[in-house]
């Protein structure tokens, strides 16, 4: 089975157009979890546009009372800034189960691509503090680096595939190239004894296609797709439907 983790900064991007506490972020995680999932994801950045340092903290809270996991995202090497005190910080606060470290820049609008492990020996150091602090490690990658298994020598436990290629090609109705090349970064990266994890873009319309042709995903991180579904059907009912798909 693979776990499907949530992704709540959607819900902190409605409530913060408005300003004021609506809709409750952590309202929000605690229907998702009560509805069977398998954790809560967040990506805090710097310029707080979504999720904000102090909903890490009441979500890490959270996840901690449900015994369930918390999986905190972001750029490592962003510095720390008003209101932002930096990805490593967060995560020495709240101890989150699994830290998955992006290379996004302030100005992108959402993530876009993976490390570039021609330059990844700064990211060695960053990723020893992580264990320290109790964090499982994630990098986040494209399925077509040929490097895929030197996110293992730098010390990181899993690997999440960036899947928006996927899912635009499985838009145009011709993904079989695409879930051939995952499926074979999939493979490198057990290989080098590395854990996938995979998110982006991932929908009810392309989920389970992308887990029959990637065995062994262990866990899915879904934000966009699923809380614009929810809009719909209702939060629980989607949660409830995307566990079915990972089952």
């Amino acid at each position: 089975m693979t776990c499907l983790s949530v992704n709540v900064n959607k819900i902190a991007v409605l409530r913060n157009s408005r300003g004021g506490d609506e809709p409750d972020v952590v309202r929000a995680a605690r229907t998702c979890l009560d509805a069977g999932a398998h954790g809560i994801t967040v990506h805090p950045r710097p310029d707080r546009r979504h999720i904000h340092a102090e909903d890490v903290l009441a979500l890490a809270a959270l996840t901690a009372e449900r015994g369930v996991e918390f999986n905190i995202e972001g750029n490592p090497f962003a510095p720390p800034r008003p209101g932002y005190p930096g990805l490593v910080q967060l995560c020495a606060r709240t101890r989150p189960a699994q830290a998955t470290l992006v290379p996004d820049g302030d100005g992108q609008l959402t993530s876009d691509h993976g490390f570039d492990f021609a330059r990844g020996e700064r990211l060695r150091p960053l990723i020893a503090q992580l264990k320290a602090l109790g964090c499982r490690v994630s990098l986040f990658v494209d399925a077509g680096s040929p490097d895929i298994g030197q996110a293992s020598t730098l010390g990181a436990d899993r690997v999440e595939l960036y899947t928006g290629p996927y899912a635009e090609a499985h838009a145009s109705g011709d993904a079989q190239a695409a879930l051939e090349l995952f499926a074979d970064a999939a493979r490198r990266a057990r290989a080098a004894g590395l854990g996938v994890n995979a998110g982006h873009d991932l929908s009810q319309a392309n989920l389970r296609d992308f887990l029959d042709a990637v065995p062994d995903v262990l866990e899915v991180s879904i934000g966009h797709a699923l809380i614009g579904e929810a809009l719909y059907e209702g939060l629980d009912a989607t949660v409830r439907r995307y566990l079915a798909l990972v089952a």
